[in-house]
């Protein structure tokens, strides 16, 4: 993930924009004038759908987004546009349409469950000016961006016109172009670097059943053949995502829970666009997307994701190298935060760590057995060899921090050069704060800061003391 840090790529979305309108309730009875559930609505929200979602996506990931499309000179018009403006994104390209509506779908929500759907929308081409407007736009725009998506939801904004043109300015210009495509005819997007289809429209855009590999494969080729793809794609739902450049690679994925499906398309585009601009490969790009989409599918309604829930999710799976783990005093006062919102319970403990032994990973299990994540605070060398004296630390603070990292039951390894982590704990504000055994009846630095003070017993005879002791004296087994 260090390679997602600190980048903001600029990404021009072109698509159908909606707003994706919610009614949240619950049901306790049947209507006595029809057979149908009476949803008692407690709230309601809105958000951007479509290539809305798209651009919520890429804003949630750190990118900074642009945007074209066509609106309604309506109310639901002037809504969308405050909506994109209050995300940050440039609404340059934003196309006001004389007479069209602004797509709005409205979900009504129960109990978790969607049990309708209902919107008010135009679905037909929009008008030669527009398809002008547009393409106008992305000649004004195209070097100011590293990428394109092309989110077509078969509303009229991607008429073959405007994905030609659009298409034809980005090779011009070096940029790539994704299309996140809708129909039976994918010709419309030739010359793109790269379609996302799902299985289901792959098989229809090509006429293959995908049953097996050999099929897969032969969908793969048909679409980059027939669309002129330097990449070939098809997202497989729980099964992953399958490329074909100059030969088939399969990447799979595990979503733990899935609550709904609504926007994983939008996220899959927006994610591997994100990667792609920042230079990574497309076989380090998709396996991104698809833990971005595994996220977003235990989520309920279109949903984004953020790099820190990605690189919690990969964690969870022991995917994620030690690096991912150690944080900055900056970083890990933001994911406390983070963590405290989502109803997580903070451990924080702190300590040397210098020769990892039995006793220091008995320590770390307690302390980590008190709540859901455990940031350790690490003692830099110069704090260590204050505390220790000279000849300490025996392993340098990334050799400790590394390894500490890499230990099942620590979520997060912080360094600190002071010589108490007062100032780390007031950062972080554990919920938990846990001290070994020998500080019974004593003062502990930082638990004011604390909700729970907890004292963890050492292991007898367990110590880097006694083992360096051992060392020297020849005595280690």
């Amino acid at each position: 993930m260090s390679h997602f840090q600190n980048v903001h790529p600029r990404i021009l979305v072109i698509g159908d924009l909606m707003i994706d309108h919610y009614l949240w309730g619950g049901c306790e009875r049947i209507s006595p004038e029809a057979p149908v559930q009476v949803v008692d609505i407690s709230r309601e929200t809105m958000v951007l759908g479509g290539a809305g979602n798209v651009i919520n996506n890429l804003v949630a990931l750190g990118a900074r987004v642009s945007v074209a499309g066509v609106i309604g000179d309506d109310e639901n018009g002037e809504e969308l546009r405050k909506m994109l403006l209050f995300l940050g994104t440039s609404c340059e390209g934003l196309i006001t349409q004389e007479g069209r509506k602004t797509s709005k779908k409205s979900r009504i929500i129960a109990s978790n469950q969607q049990i309708l759907r209902y919107d008010k929308e135009s679905k037909e081409a929009i008008t030669p000016k527009s398809e002008k407007s547009i393409v106008a736009y992305v000649l004004d725009a195209i070097d100011t961006c590293d990428m394109v998506i092309l989110s077509d939801y078969g509303k009229g904004v991607i008429t073959d016109t405007v994905a030609q043109e659009v298409i034809g300015i980005a090779k011009v210009a070096g940029k790539k172009v994704l299309v996140d495509p809708k129909g039976k005819d994918y010709r419309k997007y030739k010359g793109a670097y790269l379609l996302t289809p799902n299985k289901k429209e792959a098989s229809e855009a090509t006429g293959v059943t995908i049953s097996d590999d050999k099929s897969l494969q032969k969908a793969l080729l048909s679409l980059k053949e027939t669309c002129d793809l330097e990449c070939s794609m098809i997202t497989l739902s729980e099964d992953g995502i399958a490329i074909y450049d100059n030969s088939m690679r399969r990447f799979p994925t595990v979503a733990k829970e899935v609550y709904d499906v609504t926007g994983a398309g939008d996220t899959v585009i927006a994610s591997l666009s994100f990667a792609l601009s920042i230079g990574l490969s497309i076989d380090e790009a998709a396996p991104f997307a698809n833990h971005a989409a595994a996220v977003v599918v235990g989520k309920i309604g279109s949903a984004t994701v953020t790099l820190e829930e990605i690189e919690a999710y990969e964690s969870s799976l022991h995917q994620s190298t030690s690096e991912v783990h150690i944080k900055s005093h900056d970083e890990i006062a933001t994911i406390s935060q983070r963590l405290k919102k989502e109803g997580k319970t903070v451990v924080f403990t702190n300590g040397c760590f210098d020769i990892l032994h039995v006793g220091h990973v008995k320590y770390l299990q307690e302390a980590k057995s008190y709540g859901d994540v455990l940031i350790v605070g690490l003692n830099t060398d110069d704090s260590v060899r204050l505390l220790k004296g000279p000849s300490r630390p025996v392993n340098p603070q990334e050799d400790r921090a590394y390894i500490l990292a890499a230990l099942e039951a620590v979520d997060y390894v912080v360094l600190f050069g002071d010589e108490t982590p007062y100032e780390l704990i007031q950062n972080i504000a554990p919920d938990i704060l846990v001290k070994g055994g020998d500080y019974e009846g004593k003062a502990v630095v930082g638990a004011e800061f604390a909700k729970e003070l907890r004292l963890v017993a050492f292991v007898d005879g367990k110590s880097t003391t006694a083992t360096i002791k051992k060392i020297n004296e020849g005595t280690v087994c």
